[in-house]
């Protein structure tokens, strides 16, 4: 079959879904991935077929006003002042989302689409091309659940209705942002309107759209009370290619001395990049640990380094992690569970949207000490939680024990056979496996 998948954001949004297409070519099916040009390379040299999306997700977040975003989301929507910017920043990608995206699906001669929540566009485009359709999300926020609010929300006392509501409230937001973009294109394509109260797990048809959640039960909760198209495969996990190598340096500073401990947090600094930087060259030496720093796209950025602490720009986790002592990190469902699957101690320092939810499934599970927030992030409390982590035996065994689980699951093979099952069993279906 083919499959077609949009995804949308930063690395983390895109690498577990070309594990998943890696998974399904195994399988014998043909995989196009289509996001932000800028992971081109990492598509195609996993065998995926690349179909570019404009990059105008990278442009506004790399925007000097994208940076004081993701610096202060918490606080603008808490405040709800930063609503209007945030509607303003996000109009142009809201537009080429459905009209770059509608391009390159319909070029790719799909069977299924296999979208991110952010590809908003995907539902609506398998819905005019007459196949299946299926939401992949790498952690639960989206299929209704009375046992925990949605990723972002309070957790408050008030039971299963309070915490179904706020599956409510995110729906109608969602619609809100994104609902004048696709009641045009639906408009134009010739597509009934969506109907009143409709969800985002719904077809115009009444039908459920599958949703495929790419963590583990290990790690993340997975509610009883979830409707019967939602469950949770096991984690996507993308290994480096079998050529790759190591740049000589990094070699060196490993076997130099004892494990370091990673740091590295993505994109998601905001302006802060070098202040952050110093901060952590500082708690590493407080802690009295070798460290190795990720800068990522601007993530952690400095000129100079003690001989403690050795920079590096990208390195994949699954070969670089198994040779650290513990993994401090923004938080991201990739890198948690990356470091957890590599049986490490894990310290995260969460930003926002789903981090703080990872960092409190870390802690609860006993993986490691309590997530530090970025805006409480201090030299001396980040250095007190490295130190918590390389330390506590109980943590080491915990991490260690869940890692060798996690090596042992197939959650790529659990979801190319479900999306297998979905195509086979689709009204409309226009192929053979």
């Amino acid at each position: 079959m083919n499959v077609f998948i949009f995804t949308l954001g930063t690395r983390g949004d895109v690498q577990p879904y070309v594990a998943l297409g890696q998974g399904l070519l195994a399988a014998g099916h043909r995989v196009v991935v289509c996001t932000d040009s800028r992971f081109r390379s990492l598509i195609t040299e996993h065998g995926l077929i690349a179909a570019d999306f404009n990059g105008l997700f990278t442009a506004l977040t790399n925007s000097s006003t994208g940076r004081e975003v993701m610096e202060n989301a918490g606080t603008m929507w808490r405040q709800l002042g930063g609503l209007p910017k945030l509607l303003k920043l996000s109009e142009q990608m809201q537009r080429a989302v459905m009209d770059d995206g509608w391009r390159a699906a319909q070029a790719s001669a799909p069977d299924i689409i296999v979208y991110h929540p952010k590809a908003f566009g995907g539902p609506h485009f398998a819905e005019k091309l007459k196949i299946p359709a299926a939401m992949a999300v790498p952690l639960p926020m989206l299929a209704s659940t009375g046992e925990f609010p949605v990723v972002g929300f309070p957790r408050l006392p008030f039971g299963k209705r309070y915490n179904r509501g706020t599956y409510r409230v995110l729906h109608r937001l969602t619609r809100m942002i994104t609902g004048k973009y696709v009641t045009s294109w639906r408009r134009t394509h010739g597509l009934p309107p969506m109907r009143r109260g409709q969800g985002s797990l719904q077809r115009t048809d009444g039908r459920p759209i599958p949703v495929l959640h790419g963590y583990s039960p290990l790690v993340g909760p997975v509610p009883a009370d979830w409707p019967p198209q939602a469950e949770a495969t096991g984690f996507w996990f993308l290994d480096p290619p079998a050529d790759w190598q190591p740049i000589q340096s990094l070699v060196s500073f490993l076997e130099a001395g004892p494990p370091p401990v990673y740091v590295g947090f993505g994109s998601m600094t905001g302006n802060r990049a070098r202040e952050r930087a110093a901060m952590v060259i500082a708690a590493l030496e407080r802690a009295g640990v070798r460290g190795v720093m990720a800068s990522g796209w601007g993530g952690l950025s400095t000129d100079t380094c003690p001989p403690s602490v050795h920079l590096i720009d990208e390195v994949p986790h699954d070969w670089l992690f198994p040779r650290v002592s513990a993994v401090v990190h923004h938080g991201g469902a990739g890198t948690t569970a990356a470091g957890l699957r590599a049986g490490r101690p894990t310290v995260i320092c969460p930003f926002m949207a789903d981090q703080p939810f990872w960092g409190r499934c870390v802690h609860e599970r006993g993986f490691g000490p309590a997530p530090i927030p970025q805006k409480k992030l201090t030299v001396g409390r980040l250095a007190a939680a490295i130190r918590e982590a390389v330390s506590n035996p109980d943590t080491r065994e915990k991490t260690e024990a869940v890692g060798r689980q996690l090596r042992a699951e197939t959650g790529v093979q659990n979801a190319v056979q479900r999306l297998e099952a979905i195509v086979k069993s689709a009204p409309d279906r226009r192929t053979s496996l």
